[in-house]
């Protein structure tokens, strides 16, 4: 069975800031996607993380769907009318366009879609981050796609061992999807040249080079510049498919345990360490740290199983723990050095206005002239 796999997250409304949606929002947009998705979507999932909703579907119809996407736009509409009417903070702020246009990679939402055949099992992983950029994704598909001291199946297994494709894309340019397409392992270094940089180059995909399937989609479709205006981060989602011919559900998740400097934090403008959360978590310290959460499935026939918390467990109590100390540190450090993203990088544009106000009372010091000896 050819199956698509669907995932469409926006921030429309929170509760005390950037935290979390109320529940009567999240309840809003369960309801307008239960009653529309008969006939149309073979099965659902909705969750949040951080201040995002995420609506993960199954359908046949394939990637860029104008009826699925407006099956999600609509009901984050109809949760925009909600917050509003409960005043929640920032209602609607991630649907930037006024009305449908087709599907919507360009009005705000993060979207994350793939086609496959669907196998006998099909297991899957569903990841959504908050308050970071998909570049946030770069470190662990590397580790997990390319590198064999975190990813054993690269040498244990035959058909991982042909190694896989990465599609990378350049997000800062704005004149249309600017991608490169580089093979691991022979062009491994050509990769992690392109991958240390996350706010300019990101995985868009990821895909088996033994059988051409494809086991990754990021949403990188960053609003990086809308009409020469940078509009910030779209707090991404990943689907990723596990095991048999791709890495096993370990192999993925073990990246996290980094704990690895992303951009994003406060007003989107810092370097904070990705924290894995439990599904459903919200935002607290210094309107983060970044978190991930992963949600993993099996689909059958389109049919999800219940999601497992992959970050639930009480392994990755240690690591949030370890997480939690490297931002408090590298928030000793404030506002100077690397701490806070560069200057192009920066979400908002105070500083930059400041500067520029500042840059007209330099002034070159004239000389004085030097004494002549006797």
């Amino acid at each position: 069975m050819k199956l698509t796999l669907s995932v469409i997250k926006a921030d429309i409304g929170s509760v005390g800031g950037h935290v979390a949606p109320s529940q009567h929002l999240l309840q809003t947009v369960k309801d307008y996607i239960g009653k529309r998705a008969p006939g149309l979507l073979l099965d659902h999932y909705i969750s949040y993380t951080g201040d995002d909703i995420a609506i993960l579907m199954t359908h046949t119809h394939g990637p860029n769907d104008e009826h699925v996407h407006q099956l999600a736009w609509d009901a984050f509409r109809a949760g925009t009318d909600a917050a509003r009417k409960e005043g929640l903070y920032g209602a609607g702020q991630d649907l930037l366009k006024d009305s449908f246009s087709g599907n919507v990679k360009g009005m705000g939402p993060a979207v994350a879609e793939m086609e496959f055949e669907e196998r006998t099992s099909e297991p899957f992983l569903f990841f959504a981050a908050d308050k970071t950029d998909p570049g946030a994704f770069n470190l662990p598909l590397y580790l997990a796609f390319a590198d064999v001291m975190n990813t054993p199946g690269l040498i244990l297994s035959p058909k991982m061992s042909h190694g896989y494709r990465f599609v990378i894309m350049d997000v800062s340019n704005t004149t249309g999807d600017r991608i490169i397409e580089l093979n691991a392992p022979e062009e491994i270094y050509d990769i992690a040249a392109l991958l240390r940089d996350p706010e300019r180059f990101v995985v868009e995909s990821v895909w088996s080079r033994a059988t051409g399937e494809q086991a990754v989609a990021v949403a990188t479709s960053r609003l990086h510049n809308i009409a020469g205006k940078y509009t910030g981060k779209d707090d991404p989602v990943m689907l990723v498919r596990v095991q048999m011919n791709f890495p096993a559900t370990g192999e993925i998740l073990a990246p996290y345990t980094v704990g690895h400097f992303v951009g994003g934090g406060m007003r989107g403008s810092h370097q904070v360490p990705l924290m894995p959360v439990k599904l459903n978590t919200g935002i607290s310290y210094f309107d983060g740290p970044p978190i991930v959460s992963s949600a993993g499935f099996c689909v059958h026939n389109g049919i999800l199983t219940e999601p497992m918390d992959n970050f639930a467990h009480p392994f990755w109590d240690t690591v949030r723990d370890r997480v939690a100390t490297k931002a408090i540190e590298i928030r000793r450090q404030g506002f100077v050095g690397t701490s806070m993203l560069p200057m192009n990088e920066l979400e908002y544009t105070g500083i930059s206005e400041k500067l520029g106000d500042l840059d007209k009372r330099f002034r070159i010091r004239e000389a004085k002239p030097e004494l002549t000896r006797v």
